[in-house]
C-alpha cells in the first residue's frame, strides 16, 4: 500500500512513447515573439543558439496552445537544429502539449505534501465542477485538468499550476470557487507564488 498516487504518463496530453506529431496548422512566430526569441538567443554564444530550444518551445506553445510538426519545424529553423531534435525535447518534457488544451490548464500536484493536504479531493472537486476527468478538456474548451508530479511548492500544498501561474494552499472546498473565479476574473483570481509576494 502506498500513499503515492499512480500517475498515468502518456494517457493524457503528453506522449511518453515517441509518436509523430500531428501536422497542425501553418505556424510562424508573431513578430513580437520572434523578437523575444532573438533576445533570448543573444544570451548564448552564437554556436550555442540551440540552447534556446526550451524558451522557443514555450513561446510557440504560448502562441498556439500546443506543439505540432509545423511548430517543431519552425522552432528548428529559428534556432538552427533539426525538427527531430525539437521533437525529442517535446517528447521528453511533460510541460509541452501535443494536442489542443483549454484556455486554462489546471495542473494539480499529487505528490506527498499535496496528497496529504487533500490534492486527491481537489481533483475530485474540479472534476465534478467541470464535468471531466483528469486528462480531459471541458465542453466549453476553457479548462483542461491534469494531474502532475511535484511542482516544488510543498510548503504551500495543495498547489495548482494554472498555465504558467500558481494557486497555492487550495482547500478541496474552494476548488469549485477557483473555477468560478477564473471564469469571472481570469488569472487575477490566482494567488501566485508566495515568493513573488514576499
Amino acid at each position: 500500500m502506498s500513499f503515492h498516487p499512480v500517475m498515468s504518463y502518456g494517457a493524457e496530453h503528453h506522449q511518453s512513447v515517441r509518436a509523430l506529431l500531428e501536422e497542425g496548422p501553418p505556424f510562424a512566430f508573431t513578430p513580437e515573439r520572434r523578437a523575444t526569441l532573438e533576445e533570448i538567443c543573444r544570451r548564448y554564444p552564437p554556436e550555442r543558439r540551440r540552447s534556446a530550444v526550451l524558451p522557443a518551445l514555450y513561446l510557440a506553445q504560448e502562441q498556439q496552445g500546443y506543439i505540432t510538426a509545423n511548430v517543431a519545424r519552425h522552432v528548428a529553423e529559428a534556432i538552427g537544429i533539426t525538427p527531430a531534435q525539437v521533437e525529442d525535447v517535446v517528447s521528453y518534457y511533460t510541460m509541452f502539449f501535443t494536442r489542443p488544451v483549454g484556455k486554462y490548464v489546471l495542473q494539480v500536484c499529487r505528490t506527498l505534501a499535496c496528497a496529504l493536504g487533500g490534492a486527491e479531493r481537489v481533483v475530485e472537486e474540479l472534476s465534478a465542477k467541470l464535468g471531466i476527468e483528469p486528462g480531459q478538456t471541458d465542453a466549453s474548451g476553457d479548462f483542461t485538468l491534469v494531474e502532475v508530479e511535484c511542482l516544488g511548492a510543498c510548503d504551500r500544498a495543495p498547489v495548482v499550476m494554472v498555465n504558467t501561474d500558481w494557486h497555492e494552499c487550495l482547500k478541496p472546498g474552494d476548488a469549485a470557487k477557483l473555477v468560478d473565479e477564473l471564469r469571472a476574473r481570469g488569472t487575477a483570481a490566482l494567488t501566485g507564488c508566495h515568493l513573488k509576494r514576499e
